[in-house]
Formats: C-alpha cells, structure tokens, sequence
C-alpha cells in the first residue's frame, strides 16, 4: 500500500512537474490543478505513513485509535469513489451521461487499481484492527469520513479555488 500511495503521488508531482495542464482544455484551470494535485499527494503520503504505522514494530508515536480510524477511513474513501467510478460507467452503458464508447481500458484498469488500493487497505484495517483489539466503533468512525474527505476534495477545494480565483468559477 505504501507503494501504491507513493506510486500515484509520483504521478501527481510528474503532471506538476512537466506543466501538463498548461495547454489545451483545462489551461484556465492549470492553477487550480495544480493546488489540487499537491493536495491529493498530501493525502497519499499521509496513506502512506498510516500504512507503514500499522505494520511498523517499536514506539507508537500515534495511538493505535487514530491509526485505525485512518486506515478504515482510507479503505471507504478508496471503495466510494471506486463505486461512484463503477456508477459513472453504468450510467454510461445505460445512456444517462455520456456513452458506452467512453469507457475504455485505461478507465477500467483506473477503476481496478483504486479497487485494488480499498481491498489493500481494508486487509490493512481489519489486521489492525484485530491486533489493537480496536472496537467496531473505530471502523464506523472510518467509514463515516469517507464522504467527507471526498467532499473535501470533489466539491469543496474546487468551490474554494474559483473563489479565491484559482479556478474559473463554474
């Protein structure tokens, strides 16, 4: 998982570093892009720690509460947005939005990696979980941050972004 997470946040700093959003359709958002994609490697190497945290043996510098709470949370951010990337595709396939000719193998191998990424963290979670004899409370408590956190970054960085004129407003 610390693979994963640093793996994707490599991404995230390559499209930083070469401009890649400087031209074409999203060249009035390249700003904003850009805040966000520092954003979404902040949360990947917090996922990051939170997974070495949860294998890692020797002094506990965070209680095994909020690493666990952490690791659930990662687990249901990953699985919503996993399944609202499978609901896209449904509504696809159906002709609500968009068209079947849409979906292609890049998009379904990104939906499979993420669903990869939630399987990996909820081993992670059970497993750490079990050993801190954690109570189910911390995973609901997990679980129950997953829309926020996706609010955070889906709705309310961009609103913020356009307001403080980073990104055209909608």
């Amino acid at each position: 998982m610390v693979a994963w997470c640093v793996g994707f946040a490599g991404v995230n700093i390559g499209f930083v570093i070469t401009d890649r959003f400087a031209g074409g359709p999203y060249a009035d958002y390249a700003t904003g892009i850009t805040v966000m994609n520092w954003l979404v490697v902040a949360l990947k190497i917090l996922g990051a720690a939170l997974a070495l945290l949860s294998v890692a043996r020797g002094p506990r510098f965070v209680p095994p509460a909020i690493v666990g709470v952490g690791l659930w949370g990662i687990c249901a951010t990953l699985a919503v947005y996993t399944l609202g990337s499978v609901a896209q595709a449904v509504a696809m396939i159906s002709g609500l939005a968009g068209s079947p000719s849409q979906i292609n193998l890049a998009g379904i191998s990104y939906v499979l990696f993420f669903l990869l990424a939630a399987a990996g963290y909820g081993v992670l979670a059970i497993s750490y979980s079990r050993r801190h004899s954690l109570g189910w409370g911390h995973a609901v408590l997990g679980l129950l941050g997953a829309p926020v956190v996706i609010g955070l970054v889906l709705l309310a960085m961009p609103a913020v972004l356009a307001a403080v004129g980073l990104m055209p407003a909608p």
